[in-house]
């Protein structure tokens, strides 16, 4: 299959592209805003055309949360339009699509890990952003699959592995927030569960992805310390309202990932397996 991918200079698209040798059958067309502006959708319709693409990962996103809250007509341009503009060129060839989606669609207000059919109600402009693209997407290709995921990581770009060593070599002391729980993603295990996906053929849905288990960012950011071998460095439990965003966070926010497991046999790893393997490659 022809297939292309968007938003390839982050954290997922980077990932997406060491994995391509391991799928030689295919050609992966990789794109990011210089080769392909996904806000204009006569030049999608163009290029899907003219590459004969079969198959659409779309990891272009608007990911800035904050700034969102002061930038919402550029944020839904990006995560709400434009993977409708995807969708709606790939759907014309009868091809398929695969949308990555968050767990800001949710509130937090759970107790227990969200499966995909609960309802959802997002609380700030990325948010509501992100799910207005996943509705539109499912009603404009009818072989389209989103994949929620959270708190996104790898040895790619900017994320809070990489944040919280830098900051940990820099200070003596750091607050980082323990009244939020979720799940680390290392975007190389996303990757690897995407080229399943492709692999074993589209069965259209929404899905959640994340790495197993479910910890605060302050246990997370104490792993990280931990097996970077950074010892100087303490860190200080915050509460959410200590530490004021534009943008709300949800509280909890971990995913089920059954159905993901279950339909593609994927086994996905406890996240501190996958924490140690990325801080290695660091």
């Amino acid at each position: 299959m022809n297939i292309l991918i968007t938003g390839c200079n982050g954290q997922l698209g980077n990932e997406l592209q060491l994995l391509e040798e391991n799928y030689p059958q295919h050609t992966f067309f990789n794109t990011d805003i210089k080769e392909l502006d996904i806000t204009n959708q006569d030049d999608i319709a163009n290029y899907v055309i003219s590459h004969r693409i079969d198959g659409i990962v779309n990891c272009a996103a608007y990911t800035a949360v904050d700034k969102a809250e002061s930038n919402a007509e550029l944020c839904e341009l990006l995560n709400s339009r434009a993977p409708v503009f995807l969708a709606k060129a790939i759907e014309k060839c009868g091809g398929w699509m695969i949308q990555i989606s968050t767990d800001y669609v949710f509130d937090g207000t759970n107790h227990v890990p969200y499966v995909e059919t609960d309802p959802v109600c997002p609380n700030s402009i990325y948010g509501r952003t992100k799910l207005e693209g996943e509705v539109a997407v499912l009603k404009a290709c009818k072989q389209s699959v989103i994949i929620r995921t959270a708190w996104l990581y790898s040895t790619f770009g900017s994320n809070f592995v990489k944040t919280m060593i830098r900051l940990g070599q820099e200070r003596d002391e750091l607050g980082v927030i323990f009244d939020q729980i979720g799940t680390p993603t290392y975007a190389h295990d996303l990757a690897l569960a995407i080229m399943t996906i492709i692999d074993k053929g589209i069965i259209p849905g929404t899905y959640h992805f994340s790495n197993e288990g479910a910890i605060s960012w302050y246990d997370f950011a104490k792993a990280i310390y931990r097996i970077a071998g950074i010892e100087d460095c303490r860190i200080r439990p915050l509460h959410t309202v200590e530490y004021p965003t534009p943008a709300a966070r949800p509280h909890y926010s971990v995913l089920d990932k059954t159905k993901i497991k279950e339909t593609y046999q994927i086994e996905i790893p406890y996240w501190e397996e996958s924490l140690r393997e990325c801080i290695a490659k660091l």
